[in-house]
């Protein structure tokens, strides 16, 4: 091989390895850069402890919070009170109820843009298409309560289940008079 065409390999061998170089990696930055600026200690007070380890500052956090309107939070009244019993054979409404009924009127009064659906229920005595027509009736006797309290008609809906929903299972008062009732139910979302 001549001279020339060894010089001329060894260049091309040269700026082939310059060419495939890289750049060296840096070391990661020093964390203790990022702990608190150093104060000189005065004369007069102690220095203080030394923290056994150093954090980096806490991130922002990325969770939002959520508010629950008050018919879905279940810690509100709204949410806990949406049950209005009545007696045997009966569709009037009870004053024991008054409260519960002029606190969803009143919600709903002011957010037109919600609409509920009043279900009435029956306890098991009697027959289905009785109970049917029981419940449609006590469904409706709390839908005039809250028209009366200025919910618009296009916010509710009156339907029966009859008996077909019991709350308690059992053949006694006690359960019945569960199963005697109207439920005000809110859209899911």
């Amino acid at each position: 091989m001549s001279p020339i065409t060894r010089s001329a390999l060894l260049i091309t061998s040269a700026l082939v390895l310059a060419a495939c170089s890289s750049t060296p990696v840096s070391a990661p930055p020093d964390t203790r850069a990022l702990a608190a600026p150093a104060v000189a200690p005065s004369a007069e007070a102690a220095p203080a402890p030394q923290a056994a380890a150093t954090t980096a500052p806490a991130a922002a956090s990325t969770v939002s919070t959520v508010t629950l309107p008050p018919y879905l939070d279940p810690r509100h009244p709204l949410s806990s009170a949406r049950s209005v019993f009545f007696d045997f054979d009966d569709a009037t409404l009870k004053p024991d109820f008054s409260t519960v009924v002029q606190k969803h009127g009143t919600y709903l009064a002011t957010n037109p843009a919600l609409a509920i659906r009043v279900e009435g229920n029956t306890d098991e005595r009697g027959s289905a298409e009785y109970n049917l027509a029981l419940g449609q009736k006590r469904a409706e006797s709390v839908v005039r309560a809250l028209r009366i309290l200025g919910v618009r008609d296009s916010q509710l809906e009156a339907i029966s289940w009859g008996q077909e929903r019991p709350r308690a299972t059992g053949s006694d008062e006690s359960a019945w008079a569960q199963n005697r009732r109207a439920d005000l139910q809110y859209p899911a979302n």
